[in-house]
């Protein structure tokens, strides 16, 4: 297994993204290489200075950077040489199996999209995130952020999605999946919402058990949450904000350590051919490996297969 890496994403790269690295591979088996996508001068000398061997790692030459804001498509195709081109490139060809990021957003997202391609079958990809609950389990969120203009079939796909990241990677057996909205009734909601719960009920893919409000998310309720992107990234960014007020706070309580984002490390784009992992652009060394964990974890699960089977 090979698990490309950018080395040159984050604000804190490419240092923190080095070391992340260096710490994943401490936890990975012999037979996982890490490619390491960036400027190779530093890379070796960053790793010479942690006292571990080369060999656990590839390094691809990519002196060039897709700073966080550029334009996505623009610099994809002005910067064949970035990391992040190059990086697609491997992926593409098959001499990688899974690729992850934490720099430019739109980047990997348009890189993905036009690369590997969505699945066949797929109307938008979509971004996932992991929502902790009360119980200690863990929900997914999704779409936060790709697509913020959605229709009602789109909705009905995040549901597939997301109950299968559910069972195959959160390991929970079946899935309840619910519609966010502003009330629990079917008729409440936009047309959006409307039109989807119609699609969603009685449906043959996953287990529907209806509308959720927003002070449902943390709770044992639903296991996955389906709503648009420009819901779902308000609600993301809320739990961050709320997570920043505690620490601010100095509050100390084991449930709300959970609302850190450096626990997950990243979040998979679902529904392309191939496993792309986007990290938080502010990630640190603890953040960049378990991105890098969560790559491998998408990988032995064969997700993408199992979203292709589904989708049929």
């Amino acid at each position: 297994m090979k698990i490309g890496i950018d080395i040159m994403g984050g604000d804190f790269a490419p240092k923190a993204t080095l070391e992340g690295a260096i710490l994943a591979i401490k936890e990975l088996p012999e037979k996982v290489k890490i490619v390491l996508f960036g400027e190779k001068n530093q890379i070796e000398n960053e790793i010479e200075s942690h006292n571990i061997s080369i060999d656990r790692f590839e390094i691809v030459d990519s002196p060039e950077k897709i700073e966080m804001g550029e334009h996505p498509t623009k610099a994809l195709k002005l910067k064949p040489n970035s990391s992040i081109s190059k990086g697609f490139s491997h992926l593409t060809k098959g001499e990688i199996d899974g690729f992850a990021s934490a720099g430019n957003t739109g980047a990997m997202f348009v890189g993905g999209y036009y690369s590997v391609k969505p699945i066949n079958g797929i109307i938008r990809p979509a971004i996932s995130t992991l929502i902790p609950k009360e119980d200690g389990s863990l929900a997914v969120l999704l779409d936060v952020g790709a697509n913020a203009d959605c229709k009602a079939e789109m909705l009905y796909q995040f549901g597939i999605l997301g109950s299968l990241f559910a069972k195959h990677i959160c390991n929970i057996t079946t899935p309840n999946v619910s519609l966010l909205n502003l009330g629990e009734e079917k008729t409440k909601g936009n047309m959006l919402t409307q039109s989807a719960y119609n699609l969603m009920e009685n449906n043959n893919h996953y287990n529907f058990i209806g509308n959720i409000e927003a002070r449902d998310i943390f709770n044992s309720v639903t296991d996955v949450i389906v709503c648009d992107g420009f819901t779902g990234n308000i609600v993301l960014k809320e739990i961050e904000a709320f997570y920043s007020l505690i620490k601010k706070r100095n509050i100390i309580d084991p449930y709300f350590e959970k609302l850190n984002y450096e626990q997950y490390g990243g979040t998979p784009i679902l529904g392309l051919n191939k496993p792309v992992i986007i990290g938080h652009g502010i990630s640190n060394k603890i953040a960049i490996k378990n991105m890098i964990l969560l790559t491998k974890n998408l990988i032995d699960a064969g997700l993408t297969n199992k979203i292709i089977n589904n989708i049929k």
